[in-house]
């Protein structure tokens, strides 16, 4: 038995929580880390990390459900269990802490915190106690304890939920597909200032408005106001080489100061009135624009009129789309959950300045036998402990701990946080409207999850599997003439894409022939399969083993992206490396390349046609086409990086004279980039031939 005892202050935790995070996920030097939002057990040497081509939120998957544990526990392990925790009550302190769960491979498998960590673990020390089957499990396979100390209750709160992020325990509530939300950002460090979506920590001067639910949230609002209000959504580099006005000013989206169209008091006031509106004086603006109206029509400036009639209709299609605004909430979150089926669903609404600011469904991991009120308990303490907390939270489900976690995270906002349930009024009408939306979200994952049953089961069918593949893995490779050359890997599952566990590969062979498909292919499964194989945990029989997310590191199903050539290509790898699990599938195109009439190609069996409209073909078709979008996307990331460090030296024809001509005329290369043919061709210098070599370099299709 070990016991690792530890006194631990506030300014401390940080500290602790960075030591968890190494100590949980050991890494070689030679492996590449994933972002942070990948998950820690995925980081593979020679895979880089890779986010998703769109920016568009995705709704989260259903967690695999763990059953309830009714089976017989040996008598061995549970004593054992017992009696390593009851080795740690003789030294566990009496005050407020965090204690960790682990397992004879020292993976952490509960993180729990107490007022008194000494009487808490007696809890799960007394044999005769009656306990939960999860409860049981989860003594039966704990060898050894660990405790840190913390000078009070809230500290040991705000810790649990750090280290039950970081650390993914096993058996408690689990908070996933946990992405920072976007703002909207109104600079303030330029004299035109600019609106635009934002990102991460906030440093840059301005005014920022949120959270919101999603991007998409964000984009639609944004560009109602500039509709509203004629701000500026460029860049600072575009707006001072302008010298006419871009299209945003013809189709009134913008007032045009880059070029003064409008002077500076002018756009002043407007920038001053999307400020009030998104600080909750919508009212107030809207009866601004109304008198306004109202004056130009008297004095039959009917085009004025018109002007303002159209912004007040945008303001109003901002509100349309925010769907319910509340009159008594001025600022929360409201948290609602749902449950059935063995799954939850809590959904998340944001009000801020008086404006619903959308919501969002999420699907945490938690056992079957998790009532309401302690997934939401657990989920609030996760959900906060990155992003900075509302004056008023309001939830559907009284939980126990909600004057201590109001406490936390007034502590952690630095003002003060309500945590309330409410009972009555506009606030219970709120939490019964995100209860439906709640039961809506659920039912709808539900049967999306059984639509993907269905599918996964008619591969086996159709493929002849040995069983419903868990996790399938498509690749695909994208290159130009040989250049810039990217594979990637998209993994599918049981509740569709798992988009977090996308990889790209940059292509590193240096006698690697430009163009050859066959070789790159070659080098992107052996650079993964070889990582797999040398795992410590899987090392030696080379089978699928679920990893904490239910989704086994180890693909039931590889699909490549071509014919016999590429599946042959395939199956040498494999065969070096002794793979004998895995099934592989080649999905080569139809004559013409027409969707529908692909031919599946499987080693040792003749080659499969499947009827046009055959739902399992469907499902193959998507695979590889999100395998094609994902490494394009790819592609043209790492095609722009070297272009830009390039510079415009790359394109024939293009020498300083011109270079210098096109960067004054278009502000960045990015601008030239997104140039049409015409535009290219009213630069000074820049004859048609030019225009049409500089947007074909550009715009060439990667193959």
């Amino acid at each position: 038995m070990t016991l690792k005892f530890q006194a631990m202050s506030r300014e401390s935790i940080d500290q602790a929580n960075s030591a968890s995070s190494k100590e949980a996920s050991p890494s070689r030097p030679d492996e590449a880390q994933p972002d942070e939002n990948q998950p820690q057990q995925l980081a593979t040497g020679d895979i880089d990390p890779a986010t998703v081509a769109t920016d568009e939120e995705d709704e989260a998957r259903l967690p695999e459900v763990t059953e309830d544990g009714n089976e017989v526990i040996a008598e061995g392990p549970l004593a054992i269990g017992h009696a390593a925790i009851e080795n740690a009550v003789k030294l566990a302190p009496t005050s407020p802490g965090v204690y960790r769960m682990l397992n004879g491979a020292n993976d952490v498998l509960y993180v729990g915190k107490a007022k008194n960590v000494r009487k808490r673990l007696s809890s799960y020390a007394r044999a005769s106690a009656p306990q939960p089957a999860r409860i049981l499990r989860m003594i039966a396979a704990t060898v050894s304890v660990e405790i840190i100390s913390t000078a009070t209750e809230t500290e040991a709160l705000l810790l649990e939920a750090n280290l039950i992020k970081q650390l993914r325990p096993r058996f408690n509530v689990q908070l996933r597909d946990d992405k920072s939300f976007p703002y909207i950002l109104i600079t303030g460090d330029h004299w035109a200032p600019q609106i635009l979506k934002h990102r991460g920590a906030q440093s840059r001067p301005g005014q920022y408005f949120g959270p919101f639910a999603s991007a998409g949230a964000v984009n639609r609002t944004i560009t109602a106001l500039q509709r509203a209000f004629l701000i500026r959504s460029c860049t600072d580099a575009f707006f001072e080489s302008r010298t006419r006005p871009c299209l945003l000013y013809q189709i009134k989206r913008c007032a045009g100061p880059c070029t003064r169209e409008i002077d500076f008091p002018g756009y002043t006031e407007l920038v001053r009135e999307a400020r009030d509106f998104l600080s909750g004086r919508s009212r107030a603006v809207k009866q601004e624009l109304a008198g306004e109206m109202e004056k130009a029509s008297a004095e039959l400036e009917f085009e004025t009129a018109a002007l303002y009639r159209d912004r007040l209709a945008a303001l109003s299609a901002i509100q349309s789309q925010q769907g319910i605004n509340p009159r008594t909430v001025e600022e929360a979150d409201l948290f609602a959950i749902h449950q059935e089926g063995g799954y939850s669903c809590v959904e998340v609404f944001f009000f801020r300045t008086g404006q619903n600011w959308g919501n969002r469904a999420y699907f945490p991991k938690a056992e079957k036998s998790f009532t309401p009120e302690e997934v939401l308990a657990s989920f609030l303490a996760q959900f906060y402990d990155d992003k900075p907390p509302p004056k008023l939270i309001l939830l559907s489900h009284a939980i126990e701990e909600s004057e201590l976690i109001a406490s936390a995270l007034s502590i952690k906002a630095g003002h003060k946080v309500e945590v309330i349930t409410p009972q009555r009024g506009e606030k219970k009408e709120l939490i019964t409207h995100a209860l439906t939306n709640a039961r809506e979200a659920l039912g709808r994952k539900l049967a999306d999850t059984a639509t993907q049953s269905r599918l996964l089961t008619g591969l086996v069918t159709t493929l002849g599997l040995p069983q419903p593949p868990r996790r399938i893995e498509v690749y695909d490779n994208s290159h130009i003439q040989g250049t810039n050359a990217v594979g990637a890997m998209i993994v599918a599952g049981p509740d569709g894409f798992i988009k977090n566990q996308y990889r790209k590969f940059n292509i590193k062979s240096e006698g690697l022939t430009p163009g050859d498909d066959y070789a790159m292919m070659r080098e992107v499964l052996q650079r993964r399969f070889k990582r797999l194989l040398a795992a410590p945990s899987e090392a030696e029989a080379g089978s699928p083993r679920a990893d904490d997310e239910a989704v086994p590191q180890w693909p039931d199903l590889v699909v490549i992206d071509g014919g016999r050539g590429q599946l042959n290509a395939a199956k040498e790898i494999f065969d070096t490396l002794g793979l004998t699990q895995v099934s592989l599938l080649a999905v080569a195109k139809g004559p013409d390349r027409d969707a529908g009439r692909e031919t599946l190609f499987m080693p040792g069996r003749e080659a499969i046609k499947l009827a046009p409209r055959d739902p399992v073909l469907y499902f193959i078709q998507r695979l590889r086409d999100e395998a094609h979008r994902f490494v394009i996307g790819s592609h043209r990331k790492l095609r722009k990086k070297d272009i830009r460090e390039a510079g415009l030296q790359e394109i024939p024809g293009i020498g300083p004279s011109r270079k210098r001509a096109l960067l004054h005329h278009f502000g960045t290369l990015k601008e030239i980039e997104r140039a049409s043919v015409a535009d290219l061709g009213k630069v000074p210098g820049v004859s048609a031939e030019s225009a049409r070599k500089i947007f074909e370099f550009f715009h060439a299709q990667p193959g």
